[in-house]
């Protein structure tokens, strides 16, 4: 077998093994957006070796023919005759001209070639401009983008609504409100699909566990209540458990994600059970 094909076959064995045991490592409840995302990308990176093998194959034999193109005066020292180089082993494109003149000043018996900068270091330079003109616009003239200290603040606010001030008491409400960010609500959908859809319904419409989208509650509606329901359980009633399997920020998004489903009416939902209470969207949000 050739060295391109065992290149080839060993990034496939290596992404093939490598994709699924980093999904498994993600958490104990598995994404399928992730999974997909690996897939995709896999596949992606799969493809572009296997184009890449060919055209290293196809560079290779046409070599001889590339050379004596190279090779033409009309083509040698144009632009796209040095990037035909590059295929025949020439940098130039990237190392520039090397011409090894001396300038006449001396220092302490140190020369100085009068060489041009590589181009790879001149193209390098020219990326940080723009990058340093797109930073300073979006970071300090639109103020778009949150620096250092705006970040770090409202990632220790987050923290701390999910971090409880209170013992693991199952008897004693926490008081977190809902999240509202459209990422929270997007995580605790994802969560929900994956771990309560099989009982509530993927539109929480209700099956063998209640409907979740209208104002009757069997433990409560408000976001603490329907938390500390998540996050204990009821014995007895079919409901799990779902403390050690998700975090508090999850459990806590699959709440927030809960209440935003109040009111959405969906298709074949089942009758009310427990008791009415005013709407937990509303009492979520103060």
């Amino acid at each position: 077998m050739s060295r391109p094909h065992q290149a080839l076959l060993g990034a496939a064995l290596l992404l093939l093994t490598a994709g699924p045991a980093l999904a498994q490592s993600a958490g104990p409840a598995p994404d399928p957006q992730r999974a997909m995302l690996w897939f995709v990308l896999s596949t992606l990176v799969l493809v572009s070796m296997v184009f890449l093998v060919l055209f290293v194959a196809l560079v290779s034999w046409m070599r001889p023919y590339l050379r004596q193109l190279y090779n033409q005066p009309a083509v040698h020292d144009s632009w796209s005759g040095r990037v035909l180089g590059l295929l025949v082993g020439d940098t130039r494109l990237v190392n520039g001209e090397v011409r090894d003149d001396l300038l006449d000043h001396n220092y302490d018996g140190i020369h100085e070639f009068d060489n041009d900068l590589p181009p790879w270091w001149k193209y390098g330079f020219y990326l940080t401009v723009v990058f340093a003109i797109g930073y300073v616009t979006y970071y300090h003239v639109l103020k778009t983008g949150q620096l250092q200290g705006a970040e770090y603040a409202a990632e220790m606010q987050q923290a701390a609504i999910v971090v409880a001030s209170i013992p693991d008491d199952p008897n004693q409400l926490t008081t977190y409100t809902a999240l509202s960010a459209p990422a929270e609500l997007s995580s605790g959908k994802s969560l929900f699909a994956t771990n309560c859809a099989p009982c509530h319904g993927a539109n929480a419409e209700g099956k063998v566990g209640p409907n979740l989208t209208d104002e009757y509650w069997l433990h409560g509606g408000e976001v603490n209540h329907v938390y500390k329901t998540i996050k204990y359980g009821v014995n007895g009633k079919g409901m799990v458990a779902w403390k050690g399997k998700l975090s508090s920020k999850q459990i806590l998004q699959v709440t927030s994600y809960v209440l935003s489903l109040q009111g959405s009416k969906p298709a074949n939902a089942k009758p009310p059970q427990g008791e009415k209470e005013a709407s937990a969207k509303t009492v979520a949000k103060q």
